[in-house]
């Protein structure tokens, strides 16, 4: 997926609007829920905020030195600089800083609007679904991301992970792959293509 002008413009508004409405969620949670895990194995809530935080503004050279500390795992490098980050700082100071980057374009390399969008609407659902949240995704948004997902290959490798099946959404235009069909709303087929789902669980 090439991201037009217009289209990451749009992008850009959709992640103001993600990171705010992310905030105005975690303002209400009580300090055992931001200790709560996530959906992510491992990681609690505060950690996966940490790990937005950190990736909406990560620059190459730090990047690049954190990555050699993890030595050389992309993975091990989320995980630690996102537990170290969040044990280092407040409830309060996570949430301020959330909301002072609402606006925040920065893109850390290789990445572009939609990466940032993407992320936000996946970890907000990772934030939400295991404290009984329920976080809706704009279907325009979510349709960009899925797109996106499945062009990209790394980390999720959708293409492969989904060899043999043709997803397609049934709220918007959006339909990829061949093979056995596979129908749910965007935001499902997002979460489908990220690892957050399963084909078995969205199968009637």
């Amino acid at each position: 997926m090439n991201v037009t002008t217009t289209t990451e413009e749009l992008a850009w508004t959709a992640v103001a609007a993600e990171r705010a409405g992310l905030a105005d969620l975690l303002q209400e949670l009580t300090a055992e829920q931001w200790n709560h895990p996530s959906l992510c194995e491992g990681w609690r809530v505060r950690d996966v905020v940490a790990h937005i935080l950190l990736t909406s503004q990560a620059k190459l050279p730090w990047l690049l030195w954190q990555t050699a500390l993890a030595r050389g795992s992309i993975a091990r490098m989320n995980f630690g600089t996102a537990v170290r980050y969040a044990d280092r700082n407040s409830t309060e100071a996570l949430l301020t800083e959330l909301r002072a980057i609402t606006t925040l374009r920065h893109q850390p390399i290789a990445t572009n609007a939609v990466d940032r969008l993407m992320d936000l609407l996946v970890h907000g659902h990772d934030i939400a679904t295991p404290l009984g949240i329920r976080r809706e995704m704009p279907i325009d948004a979510a349709r960009w991301s899925a797109a996106r997902v499945w062009q990209m290959g790394w980390p999720f490798h959708a293409r492969r992970t989904l060899a043999g099946y043709r997803l397609t959404a049934t709220d918007t235009d959006w339909s990829v792959g061949s093979g056995t069909l596979v129908t749910a709303p965007i935001a499902d087929l997002l979460l489908l293509v990220t690892g957050r789902k399963s084909v078995a669980g969205l199968r009637p």
